[in-house]
């Protein structure tokens, strides 16, 4: 039976472009809070933020439980970005050229996985992510 952790991402700009953020959050299965991490990016857009955010969560969780255990992790994602959930699941198509290669990226990160699935919630239900996203744009750094 595979091990199970979840996931939440957020990213953000002040401005769209702005200075932008990531921050998440992972948990285990317990519920138990893992892995906090916040970035300052400098100038980007909302969208690329958010998808800088999930690949850098997807890539800390692969280190969290390391290289060997990776195929036997179920994991949660997360996201109160609807448009970059629709992306992943295939309900949207990626038009921006510049969140082609984010995209890319999210999805061979997420396939290493033994099952990933992305699911949307409300931003009252990512307050720890955008909390620390607030956190990053204020320390800028």
């Amino acid at each position: 039976m595979n091990k199970q952790y979840s996931l939440y991402t957020d990213g953000g700009a002040r401005g769209n472009p702005g200075p932008a953020a990531i921050g998440g959050v992972i948990f285990n299965d317990a519920g138990k809070v893992v892995k906090e991490f916040f970035r300052y990016l400098g100038e980007t857009t909302n969208n690329q933020a958010e998808y800088r955010a999930l690949i850098f969560g997807l890539e800390q969780a692969g280190k969290i439980v390391g290289a060997k255990e990776v195929p036997h992790i179920d994991l949660r994602v997360f996201l109160d970005s609807e448009l970059v959930v629709k992306q992943l699941k295939g309900e949207y198509r990626v038009r921006d050229a510049d969140l082609k290669p984010l995209f890319a990226k999210a999805q061979k990160l997420a396939q290493k996985f033994g099952h990933t699935a992305f699911a949307h919630v409300r931003r009252e239900k990512n307050q720890l992510a955008d909390r620390l996203v607030n956190r990053a744009l204020d320390r800028r750094g």
